[in-house]
């Protein structure tokens, strides 16, 4: 096998066009894939460079893409590409060293540009054999390839599930193991929703018992106080607790057992940002004794009639988060919710039997996100390992 030698970018890459493709905002010319130093959108245009090219941001942070065909880029963009290396063994250089490229060549005042003859100077290792950097970038692009589909897939099981939330929890499952259909079941209405017969439409407040959390600000101190760590806002996150930066208050003994969270609570909360807002997670125990904020909402639900976790997926669902928006007082960029308004939340109630057959299929689909979700995470971390051993020559390929 042939030997790798060092080179300067710069030595490697062509600049085909070097002044920068102004678009034109115009139709009839077809759409092609656009790069900028944000994400690529697809533009009409009628100047276009084709084959293999690399777009690298030069303006604020650089972002590096690849792609073959035909595209246009804008002002901010470097387009390169190489005839001395494979272009897409280049790439993948460019994408292994993109860190060092963000520290070390975008400089200046205010927002940073990169250094373009910087970074020309950038010395790397490339095997001398040109079919062996196309192998090398083969073997990175099927690891793409499979990344790619995985991430397809999560977004395809999280569509399913959207959807099939919002029907469990329109329609809900009949004894038979069945979604209702307006064709085959009966529905009513009730408080302007229209639920299926048998149901219910309850307050939220007639259900459960709802509470707001400890105020920040009052300084306790003596023998009878304990230190205990609570919620606020950004640790109640969409779906899930947050709790790796958790605050705590010294508070009286005797006010623990009044702000304690128990296991199956639901916390929400009373505003932010437009999505803070609501969000229902469940407490699951994750820490012996935590209190919660006055900003989070506790809600204790009565388990012989609402299940908490039923509670949870329709907070979540497109029907909950309707509901805080509509419900809330806004200003800019910003939204609240008071325990007046939480009370009046509206839940749409099958019987106990059969919220637990809604929440076995959420379940089962939410395992298959989480597996996919572990899967793209596995194979994220292998291709860094991969790149690293073959952009290096640590790993050789062969045929």
């Amino acid at each position: 096998m042939k030997k790798w030698i060092e080179e300067n970018i710069g030595s490697l890459i062509v600049e085909e066009n070097k002044s920068p493709i102004q678009v034109q905002q115009a139709s009839g010319f077809g759409i092609y894939p656009f790069f900028t130093s944000g994400d690529s959108v697809l533009q009409h245009t009628d100047s276009l460079i084709d084959g293999e090219n690399i777009f690298l941001a030069t303006g604020g942070k650089a972002n590096v893409k690849f792609y073959k065909g035909k595209a246009s880029y804008s002002t901010d963009t470097y387009v390169i590409n190489s005839r001395k290396a494979d272009t897409k063994f280049l790439y993948y250089l460019l994408l292994n060293r993109i860190d060092f490229i963000n520290s070390n060549l975008f400089t200046g005042s205010g927002l940073k540009h990169l250094q373009k003859n910087e970074l020309r100077k950038l010395r790397v290792l490339i095997p001398e054999d040109k079919i062996e950097q196309s192998k090398i970038s083969s073997v990175i692009s099927e690891a793409d390839d499979v990344i790619a589909n995985t991430e397809s897939l999560i977004l395809k099981y999280q569509r399913v599930k959207t959807g099939l939330i919002q029907e469990l929890l329109t329609k809900g499952i009949d004894s038979k193991g069945n979604i209702r259909k307006n064709t085959t079941h009966k529905f009513v209405v009730k408080n302007e929703i229209e639920i299926p017969e048998g149901w219910d439409v309850k307050p939220l407040g007639s259900i459960s018992q709802i509470t707001s959390g400890i105020t920040l600000g009052k300084k306790h101190t003596g023998s009878d106080t304990i230190e205990l760590p609570y919620l606020r806002v950004a640790n109640v996150q969409d779906g899930y607790l947050d709790l790796n930066d958790m605050s705590t208050i010294r508070i009286p003994s005797s006010l623990v057992g009044k702000y304690k969270l128990e296991i199956g609570d639901v916390l929400m909360n009373e505003g932010g940002d437009f999505d803070k807002l609501g969000r229902g997670t469940l407490w699951r125990g994750q820490l012996p004794i935590c209190l919660h904020q006055n900003h989070v909402f506790k809600v204790r639900t009565n388990r012989l009639k609402l299940h908490p976790e039923y509670l949870e997926i329709i907070s979540q669902s497109p029907y909950g988060r309707k509901f805080f928006i509509l419900s809330s007082k806004q200003s800019t960029n910003l939204a609240s919710i008071n325990s007046s308004q939480l009370k009046a939340f509206p839940i749409p109630l099958p019987e106990p039997d059969e919220q637990l057959r809604i929440l076995s299929i959420h379940k089962s689909i939410h395992d298959k996100l989480s597996s996919l979700s572990e899967s793209l995470r596995k194979l994220q971390f292998l291709k860094t390992g991969l790149m690293q051993d073959l952009l290096s020559g640590k790993v050789r390929v062969t045929t």
